[in-house]
């Protein structure tokens, strides 16, 4: 059923402010909860970080104090929201488990989003990041494998999500102009477009500020490498996204599109949400946003004299879903894992000059040894094989496909590249 915001009645601001113990919510069961209510939360989480950050960021680039208090109003209702997502995850679930569904969120959430994309380029951009996020996946998954032994990916993704290699993860290292997209124009883009840009862009934000932060907290040195590998493509994604978006929108403009974009997905998780008492958190924070949405639309009306249901959805008519994208990934994975980027175009690594830039970054980083093939090498020696979950069949590419006790995970893969 379709929903607009713009239709419907929020609560009002004044009466969005919890106490201690509303915000100190209870955990889920991390033994019980549903694979995909974790994805939710997590992605949730990363919305309400984008809100405040781009809150913060917007009072300190306007001298008007009485826009500088009505920010600061919604933001504080932003924050408790985030606290509130956030302590759904519980203590007992480790910093590998964390980041295990992290990665699921970052595979399945993509996925969709790339499957729903109006703009043939825009989608290009989604499964590019697609299939790198996928390899970390199965790199994290193998670092479960030896260090918490115990813990098995595929309790945490559920089956829901294929772990096996994607684009390697050594390859995805590009000179970091490399990294900027051709930019949308807001106007005349297609508003689905804008929500994915953003919702994307802010889940694989708070990927890199995840990892920033908890990277260096694991003893083992192979953990901490793998960490500090990954988290540096997280930063590259996220440069890769932001840059999709209109960087001529006002001010205003992108406000809007933020708490709409924020209506859009807690009207889609409280409608997929089996746990009931996460449910009631989504619509309550759902009817939080629609009043954040009617402020917003009423400050440009005032400031900027324009209409912004001129540049919104007429209303929603299909919620962001998470669901198995096996089938699509592998049809990506088999067309464009050899993919890399230069400058704002995708082409074959092996269609390159020699002299690229793109093979002076990658002599830089990976010299002396890459965490990403060294976690695999030491799971193939410690464990017989490494670890994969391939629900569907074998790797959709020959130079990817399970092998034991092969040096580098890899090898193949390089010198078809190479070819």
């Amino acid at each position: 059923m379709a929903f607009n915001p713009l239709r419907e009645r929020g609560i009002p601001l004044e009466k969005q402010f919890r106490n201690w113990s509303e915000l100190n919510v209870k955990p889920y069961d991390k033994e019980t909860v549903h694979p995909y209510s974790r994805c939710r939360g997590i992605v949730m989480n990363g919305i309400e970080v984008e809100a405040v950050m781009f809150s913060h960021t917007m009072a300190r680039h306007t001298a008007d104090p009485k826009i500088k208090q009505q920010l600061a109003l919604v933001r504080r209702a932003e924050a408790q929201q985030q606290k509130a997502i956030n302590w759904l995850i519980p203590g007992d679930e480790s910093t590998l488990e964390v980041t295990i569904g992290y990665e699921q969120v970052a595979v399945d959430l993509t996925a969709w989003v790339a499957q729903h994309e109006p703009d043939a380029y825009l989608k290009q951009v989604y499964e590019f990041g697609l299939l790198e996020d996928f390899d970390h996946l199965y790199r994290y998954a193998n670092l479960m494998a030896l260090i918490e032994s115990d813990k098995k990916a595929e309790k945490i993704v559920g089956g829901l999500t294929e772990i096996m290699p994607g684009r390697p993860t050594i390859f995805e290292h590009r000179d970091p102009r490399d990294e900027i997209r051709r930019p949308m124009t807001a106007l005349a883009a297609d508003p689905q477009s804008i929500l994915n840009a953003l919702t994307v862009m802010a889940a694989e934000q708070q990927t890199m500020n995840f990892y920033m932060t908890i990277g260096n907290r694991p003893q083992e040195m192979l953990a901490r490498g793998l960490y500090a590998e990954i988290a540096e493509i997280e930063e590259q994604h996220v440069s890769h996204y932001e840059s999709i978006l209109d960087p001529t929108a006002s001010w205003l403009t992108n406000l809007v599109m933020h708490e709409y974009n924020e209506c859009w997905l807690y009207w889609s998780f409280m409608e997929q949400e089996p746990d009931k008492r996460v449910k009631a958190l989504y619509e309550l924070h759902l009817n939080m946003e629609i009043e954040h949405l009617r402020i917003a639309c009423e400050m440009m009306r005032q400031i900027e004299n324009r209409d912004p249901e001129e540049m919104l959805p007429k209303a929603l008519e299909e919620p962001l879903l998470f669901q198995e994208n096996k089938a699509y990934l592998r049809k990506v994975l088999a067309e464009q894992v050899d993919l890399t980027s230069s400058e704002s175009e995708f082409m074959p690594v092996s269609d390159l000059p020699a002299d690229h830039r793109y093979f002076d970054y990658q002599g830089v980083v990976n010299k002396g040894g890459v965490p990403s093939e060294q976690v695999i090498e030491q799971a193939r020696s410690e464990l017989g094989e490494e670890y994969r979950l391939q629900t569907e069949g074998g790797h959709p590419v020959p130079g990817l496909k399970r092998e034991k006790n092969r040096d580098g995970a890899s090898t193949e893969y390089a010198n078809r590249m190479a070819a």
